[in-house]
């Protein structure tokens, strides 16, 4: 895998320990998957503290994709950029038909895990031209993307929703971004480097991607109190001061 694709064993292995210590998340798929191909991660991108935080994240996103599935149930879920991430099987998809999507080696990976039936289909495409969409059936999506903009450059992304909000007459979407000054911190000391890669992009302002036919609605808690209130006393208070708060959300947003 390229360096970029080798990003994607920092949230697997966030949720399999979450999973393991029977907090935030149960991701049963994540502890298997990482117990037999779980990448060497060195530095940062082992913190316990980093783990804990994917885990929140992804729960975070799990919560929202339930909630839509619920309001939109004849919409397509797109999971772009989907990596190891098991969450098809953590949110389910009910009678709603779901996509994972991402490069060819990631799906040819996710061959050894998942299997695809009526309603899941694993579907290899580049988020950069998104030629594959035009092969996605519905006339309206669910899309999820975590932990992937930041790999866009704004004219890529921009590129990206515009084709969504061309194909389908209804979309919701979330998705996580790092701030500006998040990016360019990022070559100098981000996890991500301990998988060799150092070039990102940021997002302040969420408004400058309406010209794709996106209206932004609002911008998502990434942790969340009643998941940090799971982690015990001095954990508790460290992750409060390293990822909650203002300092956190100086270098990461979510936004709907």
């Amino acid at each position: 895998m390229n360096n970029v694709n080798k990003t994607l064993y920092i949230p697997l292995f966030g949720k399999a320990l979450v999973s393991k210590k029977g907090i935030i998340l149960e991701d049963k798929m994540a502890e298997k998957i990482w117990e037999a191909e779980g990448f060497e991660l060195r530095g940062k991108a082992k913190s316990k503290w980093l783990a804990y935080y994917m885990g929140i994240r992804s729960a975070v996103f799990d919560a929202w994709v339930k909630e839509k599935m619920n309001e939109m149930p004849e919409a397509t879920v797109l999971h772009i950029g989907c990596g190891m991430d098991s969450r098809i099987c953590r949110a389910g998809n009910g009678g709603n038909l779901w996509f994972d999507v991402d490069f060819p080696e990631v799906i040819s990976e996710r061959g050894k895990y998942f299997e695809e039936n009526e309603r899941y289909k694993m579907l290899a495409g580049d988020a950069r031209d998104a030629k594959w969409l035009d092969s996605v059936p519905g006339d309206a999506a669910i899309v999820v993307m975590e932990g992937i903009s930041m790999y866009l450059q704004r004219e890529e992304l921009l590129q990206l929703l515009s084709k969504l909000c061309s194909r389908f007459s209804q979309v919701s979407l979330l998705m996580d971004c790092y701030t500006e000054f998040a990016a360019k911190a990022s070559k100098y000391k981000n996890p991500i480097n301990d998988v060799g890669v150092t070039e990102v992009t940021g997002l302040d302002n969420p408004k400058l991607l309406e010209d794709s036919g996106f209206t932004f609605l609002g911008e998502h808690d990434m942790t969340p109190p009643d998941l940090i209130d799971q982690l015990q006393g001095m954990e508790k208070t460290v992750f409060k001061k390293l990822y909650a708060g203002s300092i956190a959300r100086k270098m990461y947003r979510m936004y709907e």
